[in-house]
């Protein structure tokens, strides 16, 4: 049920320029120790030119499914919650924003002083949900309710020197579909963003099809599959397909190549 509201919250914002709420950064990042309590300040914005908002701030959990979709839980559902360890200002929890208005918002991260788990790294979702529905219209002109609700994703691990290590599992060539198959695995203690790029080459002609970038985002453990469209149509023959997981400098690469003939 969350994840669709989530969904049908951002079609809103597309179909109309009458209400919608600004939110800033989407994602935030708390390094502390047991014990220690971290302070970050979220921006929210009342976009809309007309409509005043009565906007109420609540928490989730939430998690990467293998796409790499988001997936949404009540507070304190998954085992890397961090949910009870967030607080807001009382006067945060509720508050009114006026057309054009912006409000800062203190989120504090304060982990147990004993460790409840092994875990290296939590997460949570801080929502800020309009309360008051105001009308409006779509592109088509028809008449809706809107309630607007944007979702703030929060990170918290330990401050030690944990590696990332990203670790491809398979690399395949669906000539039905024209696109290279990959699957690869988060397999350190902290989550892993990057790049992914890669290419094709005609290993006769040396003739070569760049693929295009896909930025992903992955936490601890998970696997993920995706498809890289190729941009051209193969002539029959032999290819070699490479591909380069980026997630840090130049150490910190993860590549594999394929060999195969379009018939």
């Amino acid at each position: 049920m969350n994840k669709f509201f989530l969904f049908f919250y951002f079609f809103i914002l597309q179909a109309t320029a009458q209400t919608g709420i600004s939110v800033s950064p989407p994602r935030i990042y708390f390094d502390s120790k047991l014990g220690g309590s971290n302070t970050q300040l979220i921006s929210v914005t009342n976009v809309s030119a007309t409509n005043t908002l009565d906007l109420a701030v609540s928490l989730g959990d939430w998690e990467y499914d293998e796409k790499g979709e988001n997936q949404m839980f009540s507070a304190n559902t998954l085992a890397n919650s961090c949910a009870n360890w967030i607080s807001i200002k009382n006067t945060d929890n509720y508050f009114t924003l006026k057309p054009g208005e912006r409000k800062e918002l203190e989120i504090t991260v304060t982990p147990p002083k004993t460790a409840i788990d092994t875990l290296a790294a939590h997460t949570a979702v801080l929502y800020v949900s309009q309360m008051n529905p105001v009308d409006d219209v779509d592109n088509k002109g028809t008449s809706i309710k809107v309630s607007i609700r944007s979702g703030i994703k929060i990170f918290h691990s330990y401050p030690e020197n944990f590696i990332r290590k990203v670790e491809i599992e398979d690399l395949k060539y669906d000539q039905s579909l024209n696109k290279v198959n990959l699957k690869f695995r988060n397999q350190s203690k902290l989550w892993v963003d990057g790049k992914i790029s890669g290419e094709i080459i005609n290993t006769k002609t040396g003739k070569k099809s760049v693929l295009n970038n896909v930025v992903f985002y992955t936490l601890p453990g998970n696997l993920r599959t995706l498809s890289l469209p190729v941009l051209e149509t193969l002539e029959k023959g032999s290819y070699n397909a490479s591909i380069i997981i980026d997630y840090g400098d130049a150490a910190q690469l993860e590549m594999a190549e394929l060999n195969f003939n379009y018939e």
